[in-house]
């Protein structure tokens, strides 16, 4: 059972997990469940494809009399896709978007001694509109399409609060400065005027003790934690900043006085942390900074889109360190808090991403971008993150190439979240027919076969020029009306190696014995070109028949982690 408190970095002490054994209702069959795995999967106990459209979770709780007089607060990790909640029979509230969190205040619901709640998940297995990632629409998982998660499928909790409490804290760090800026938002009715407490420790030392009077429910303090001494070299580099090398976090404490009584008090944290672009180059914390990523879908055998535990996030990116990657791209799928946690804790980048619609309708277009902005205000605090990439290979968008409706729709995300969130670079269309974007982000699988040199050759010259691209690509660079303005290029995927004693595909098929090889050859054409600021490997594990994965769908390793490690760490090199 998923038993770790669910929201890293807005940590209350009192809480309880609804984690465990539901009654789990489809069509005629009623059945348990347990939560907060997917019916599909075999760690929910039930393991069968369901294409019920409409799902029914039950179960009773018990508050702790130590609650009492508390507003009872009831947290959803994700649902998918629209949801509703009863508790004792009343309606509770719902939520639209199966790749987000909602929260309901139900304490005007309780009666005391064992409560009841009812959870109605609706997940249209056919409907395009809404946003499906790599779910399959047939009763069997094909090409690049996976088995479908229907309702819950994050972490269910309770948390008692006082009126007076927080509903929000982001960390907005500046290491040219050497300061971070915290932006706090109290729970609508929260009595006024409080006071804000913060505490801030790194490394267990108090780096900041201090406390703001509050007027409004909103408001902001900015802290020098580096004592002004920000400029100061190399010390600050890796002894304060977060980098995959070093990923210091700063501790803080929150809490909020009324009255002279605490109300409420939240553990987090933050790093300091700076990407931006140089000279067409990414930089992270002043320093040009070589992209090593895999594609990472988040796919577990055993319980498909959700982690079968904590530790499995945690070995995961051990696993990909060990190879010599320094981050991720998320691929079709806004992933558990837990999962960026431990990516803050270990040092790992991570590219954000989100679950793809398919058809392109206006009703569509707002679903997507409110769920963009829900993924933007929960992660924000995570220094890991450094990239939003608002849409892939044009899913959704399918004549965005000259539609100028489609095209403005990818610039409407591109824009809302750098209006959100200044500190991270935001492409607008991963893959290819790009418009407005910070990274020139590009796909090719066009490697060749081993004994295809006139094709390996063409691969190799492309990389190196941005005007021959278009030769190994599927589609334009950009969009009708836009062009490349010296953004950074990164190949966001390639690769794609399978084994011959693997049933499934890949987008190369080898021999075991010869796999060290043929990763060695398509990487030595990346490393050849001058124009490359990253890269990203197709992929990290097998997920169901595509079995491309540099782990197999147990995540274990494949082939010899050192050898593939001793390849990624020259990559790079002559140009950073």
């Amino acid at each position: 059972m998923r038993a770790e408190y669910p929201r890293p970095d807005f940590v209350r002490e009192e809480w309880r997990s609804l984690n465990g054994t539901w009654d789990f209702c489809y069509g005629d069959h009623r059945r348990t469940i347990e939560v907060p795995y997917v019916c599909q999967s075999d760690m929910s106990g039930i393991g069968e494809t369901i294409w019920e459209e409409r799902v029914v979770y039950e179960r009773t709780f018990c508050v702790p009399e130590s609650w009492d007089k508390k507003r009872i607060l009831l947290h959803f990790g994700a649902v998918d896709y629209r949801c509703r909640v009863w508790i004792n029979g009343s309606y509770a509230g719902g939520h639209v978007g199966g790749q987000t969190p909602f929260t309901l205040d139900i304490t005007g619901l309780l009666k005391g001694g064992e409560e009841t709640i009812r959870v109605e998940a609706q997940d249209p297995p056919f409907d395009e509109r809404i946003p499906r990632g790599k779910q399959f629409w047939e009763k069997e998982p094909q090409f690049i399409w996976y088995t479908p998660s229907t309702g819950i499928w994050q972490s269910v909790w309770l948390e008692p609060v006082e009126r007076t409490s927080f509903e929000r804290v982001h960390f907005t760090p500046d290491i040219d400065s050497g300061t971070v800026k915290i932006d706090y938002l109290l729970r609508e009715g929260s009595s006024l005027p409080c006071k804000v407490r913060i505490d801030l420790t790194f490394q267990g030392k108090m780096v900041f003790s201090g406390s703001i009077l509050c007027d409004e429910t909103s408001g902001s303090i900015t802290v020098d934690v580096f004592k002004k001494k920000a400029m100061a070299g190399a010390f600050h580099f890796t002894g304060n900043y977060w980098s995959p090398e070093h990923p210091n976090l700063y501790d803080a404490d929150l809490s909020v006085e009324y009255d002279g009584i605490v109300t409420d008090r939240v553990k987090s944290y933050f790093g300091m942390r700076k990407i931006h672009v140089v000279d067409g180059r990414i930089w992270l914390n002043n320093q040009p900074y070589y992209q090593k990523l895999l594609l990472d879908q988040g796919y577990w055998k055993e319980s498909l889109i959700t982690a079968p535990d904590d530790n499995a996030y945690k070995e995961d990116i051990e696993k990909a360190k060990r190879m010599g990657f320094n981050g991720c791209r998320k691929h079709e799928k806004a992933e558990d808090p837990q999962f960026l946690y431990w990516a803050d804790r270990l040092g790992f980048l991570v590219w954000g991403a989100m679950a793809s619609f398919w058809a392109y309708t206006a009703d569509g277009a707002a679903a997507f971008m409110r769920e963009w902005q829900d993924i933007i205000l929960r992660d924000y605090n995570h220094p890991s993150v450094i990239v939003w990439g608002m849409l892939n290979e044009s899913w959704g968008v399918p004549e965005i190439y000259d539609d100028r409706q489609q095209q403005s729709f990818a610039q409407s995300l591109y824009y809302m979240a750098k209006s959100m969130d200044s500190t991270r670079l935001v492409i607008s269309n991963d893959g290819w027919e790009m418009t407005d974007s910070d990274i020139c982000a590009f796909h090719s699988y066009r490697h060749g076969e081993r004994d295809n040199k006139e094709r390996q050759e063409v691969f190799s010259q492309a990389l190196k020029d941005i005007g021959r691209l278009p030769q190994i690509m599927a589609r334009p660079l950009f969009a009708k009306g836009y062009s490349y303005c010296g953004q950074p290029v990164v190949l966001t995927e390639c690769g794609g190696i399978s084994v011959t004693d693997t049933a499934g595909w890949g987008y190369t098929c080898v021999e075991k014995e010869s796999f060290i090889r043929e990763y060695e050859r398509i990487m030595d054409a990346v490393d050849g070109s001058d124009l490359l600021c990253g890269f990203c490997y197709t992929q990290l594990t097998d997920v169901q028949q595509e079995t491309n994965g540099l782990l197999t769908d147990q995540h274990e390793y494949k082939a010899d982690p050192d050898e593939i490690r001793r390849i990624n760490d020259r990559i790079g090199r002559r140009i950073f």
